[in-house]
């Protein structure tokens, strides 16, 4: 009896000594076994990444290390002239803009005014006695003028060239056009002059041969490209000044252009209306209608045009 109860005993002690006893080890959790994972990989990643850094700057060495020992072997085994220690540097690619296209058409704009002027040196006098009315003999003078085809072609294409480079310098001062370079916008100037004024010269033709006042549109269409000779000639300083002088003096320069060109056409209109109501009876009201629909309207709706294609 007293073994049987040794024995209870001693299983009953045994088993209480293997409850009191803790786990084995504690289990982690899902979500700490991912992050500790991506953390393990993280590492991995950066280290293998630091890895080719290396191994792209031990490559780019060794090239270079490469070529500068052919170099070496070139430069110092040379029949005409050796150096002891050679040494290879190398230039970046630089992207520079400057005022080459502006200087360069100028300097040619230059070079047309200069061989028009002393090719047609005569018509040139009578062109700004004509303009400016300072002699008696202005009929005489603009018979002569529309006489003379050559000349009056120079100094047109002389226009058209000067005015489509101020035009240019415009987009340039306005920042319209920034995506087109130089010679497109210069190219689009051309075309935008030679468009207009084709289209008032037959307009004005046209108008002239309906009505039966051909006379009248005449002497209109002369007095217009007349002005138009003179602002090709005067726009030359200008335009040298607002392409290459400073922030200062190109505003200055800037300024007084637009206002001689103000005067100018004020001037052409004034001239317009003298010399038209001698052949054609006209009223000056009837005069500031035409200026209105034909001369204002059209540039208005061309600088609205302008805003929305080259904005």
């Amino acid at each position: 009896m007293k073994n049987c109860l040794f024995i209870l005993f001693l299983i009953y002690s045994i088993k209480g000594i293997a409850q009191s006893l803790p786990d084995s080890l504690p289990q982690r959790d899902s979500a700490t076994v991912k992050k500790d994972s991506l953390l393990a990989l993280t590492l991995v990643k950066d280290s293998i990444s630091r890895d080719s850094v290396i191994n792209e700057n031990l490559r780019r060495e060794e090239e270079q290390s490469f070529f500068k020992r052919i170099d070496t072997a070139v430069y110092s085994s040379h029949s005409f002239y050796k150096f002891s220690k050679p040494l290879k540097l190398v230039a970046s690619n630089r992207e520079w803009q400057g005022k080459e296209g502006f200087f360069y058409s100028i300097v040619a704009l230059l070079l047309f005014f200069a061989f028009s002027k002393n090719a047609f040196s005569r018509y040139l006098d009578d062109l700004f006695r004509t303009f400016f009315r300072t002699t008696l003999k202005q009929r005489q003078t603009r018979d002569q003028l529309m006489n003379a085809p050559l000349p009056s072609l120079f100094f047109n294409i002389l226009y058209t060239l000067s005015a489509a480079l101020f035009i240019t310098l415009l987009f340039q001062h306005f920042n319209l056009g920034r995506q087109f370079s130089f010679i497109i916008l210069f190219s689009y100037s051309i075309g935008g002059l030679l468009a207009i004024y084709a289209i008032k010269f037959v307009t004005l033709k046209l108008c002239g041969w309906l009505l039966g006042i051909s006379e009248a549109t005449n002497t209109y269409i002369f007095i217009v490209f007349t002005t138009n000779k003179v602002i090709g000639i005067v726009l030359l300083p200008f335009i040298i000044g607002m392409a290459f002088m400073e922030q200062q003096v190109y505003e200055i320069v800037f300024t007084l252009s637009l206002c001689l060109l103000g005067v100018l056409f004020v001037y052409r209109f004034y001239l317009s209306y003298i010399s038209v109501q001698k052949q054609v009876n006209i009223n000056f009201f009837h005069f500031l209608i035409y200026l209105a629909a034909f001369e204002i309207a059209p540039l208005l709706l061309i600088n609205k045009l302008l805003l929305v294609f080259f904005s």
